[in-house]
This record gives structure tokens, sequence and C-alpha cells, in this order.
């Protein structure tokens, strides 16, 4: 799921080609994509652009009139852009779900896979707050602030930091990021971190975020984001994605946890004192022989 970093860099991409101008059009292929009645999404038709915001990962087309064009892009879901108005009447395919038509160009809103989870909202200015979720932005969060919003229930620290009711924009990858920067192992639970833990968990929440937003910014260079862009997946990632590699900081293994799903990647020693945590998979299959310490894992 594109997170804040990404959205940043959707946001950028996105402003410089649109903003100032009309948006042309407005065409769903995706009867389910568009999850409001009222307004109309043929109310946007012909209304300059005034700004591109971000809701928590939700990317925010404003446009004159006190309307709003919200897309919340999901796992899967990615913009594209294409200079000129589309040859064909589905550009891109069946995985195309929208398209937003500008004098420059069109904006193609896309989603790979069968599962269609990325949706359109139409709303009014003074109703964008019923689709934030509440948590605070990162960014700006003083560490008061952050670890109120962490802590309204006791949760392992990466349950807290991924959920949007306690923190906007951040998922499973920079939330492995952070926590690794942070020495902060991921089932720490929230109400048992020392002030010193809260103060390196904040400090490397808004360094992780911005050192990345700003990197994804340089290297762009102008360019849309192309598919392969935005990803949860990058080979400078300490940690995500990296279950095997040598962890950048120690050199020992990058150490995972999976459910359903979901990937949680950590370094034992750096975050856990040296303790492999419980795969909820492999270690109920392995049972007693379930390595519990990093020293265990090169013992044949």
């Amino acid at each position: 799921m594109p997170e804040l970093p990404d959205i940043e860099l959707y946001r950028d991409a996105i402003a410089e080609r649109v903003v100032g101008s009309p948006l042309v059009e407005t065409k769903f292929f995706n009867p389910f994509v568009l999850r409001t009645v009222t307004p109309k999404a043929a109310e946007l038709s012909g209304k300059e652009v005034t700004e591109i915001g971000r809701l928590g990962k939700r990317v925010v087309i404003h446009v004159e009139g006190g309307l709003c064009l919200v897309v919340h892009l999901m796992v899967a879901g990615r913009f594209l852009w294409a200079a000129g108005e589309p040859k064909v009447r589905q550009p891109g395919g069946r995985n195309t779900l929208a398209l937003f038509q500008f004098p420059a160009g069109h904006l193609l809103l896309t989603e790979a896979g069968s599962k269609r989870r990325a949706s359109v909202h139409v709303v009014r200015t003074s109703e964008l707050s019923s689709l934030d979720p509440g948590g605070v932005e990162p960014l700006t969060a003083t560490l008061e602030e952050f670890r109120a919003a962490l802590t309204p229930e006791n949760h392992t620290v990466k349950r807290a930091l991924t959920n949007p009711r306690y923190v906007a924009g951040i998922g499973n990858a920079y939330s492995d990021e952070i926590l690794h920067a942070a020495r902060v192992s991921p089932v720490r639970q929230t109400r048992q971190m020392t002030d010193a833990e809260w103060v390196d968990l904040h400090l490397a929440t808004q360094s992780t975020l911005v050192y990345w937003r700003d990197k994804l910014r340089a290297e762009r260079k102008g360019k849309f984001p192309g598919r392969g862009q935005v990803t949860a997946f990058r080979p400078d990632f300490a940690a995500h994605g990296k279950f095997g590699c040598p962890c950048p900081v120690c050199g020992d293994k990058i150490e995972r946890i999976r459910y359903a799903d979901n990937e949680t990647n950590y370094c034992p020693t750096c975050q856990c004192g040296g303790k492999v945590l419980a795969d909820r998979a492999l270690s109920r299959l392995l049972g007693p022989d379930w390595a519990k310490k990093v020293e265990a894992l090169d013992e044949d």
C-alpha cells in the first residue's frame, strides 16, 4: 500500500501538471470504484483544480466551488499520467478504474490484480473530515501528541504505528523501517515503553519519513512516478522485505513474523536484544526446534 512518502510523491507530480487547470472530464470504468452518490462526479467537470492535498494515505484533488475528489489507492492502486487525450476508450486495459482528463493530459487510476479495493469519493470540502480516520500527522505531531495518539489502548507498537486512527500515513513497510531506526521491537507493548523509547520512536518516525519523502522527490526529477517507483520494497531499505539479508547496522540476519498476508521484518540483535520473535506459522510447526536466540540460527 502506498504510504506517506509515496503519496507525497504522487501529490507533487499531480500538482505540477493540473493545479490551475480545469478538470475537463471524469470517467469511471468500474461500477464500484465511486463510493459516493452526491455530489455527482459530473459537478467536477470544468472546475479549476486549486490544490492537491493528502489525507492520511488518500490523495485529495481540490477544485473550485468547494468540491474534492478523494482517491484511496489501497494496496494495489496506482496513478499513471499520459499527455494529451487517450487514444482508446479505456487506456491501460481492464486494470484502469477511472480516468481524469485535463487540458495537458489524463490521469489514470489503475489497480493490479482481481480485487478491487481502491476507491474514489466526491465530497464537499466541509465534509472532508468524514473520510479522515483521525490519526495524528506524524511529521508535525509533537512528542507528547505522538505518544498520546499511540496509547489510547495497549497494543504492540507495530500495530499502533499502522493504525490510521492513531497515526496517519504509515503502513507495513515504513513501520518496519521506523522501528529498525528506533531500535524498538515490533512487539513491544506501547504502555510498557520507557520515556527514552518514546523519544527514539518519535525521532525515528519523523526522520525516516522525511528521509524517504525527500529521497523519492530527488529521484523523480520532475517525471511522473512510473509503475515500479511506488512500491513497498526498495533495495536500500534496512529491514522491510529484507528477510535473510544482513542488517546494515550489525550484520546479523533480518528476521520476520508472518501473519495472514502481512510480514513484519526486524533485526533480532538491534531491536530485540538478540531474541528471535515467534513466527506464528513456523514456530507452531517447529515447536521446541524453533530458534529463540539469534546465535541458534547458525547452529546445524
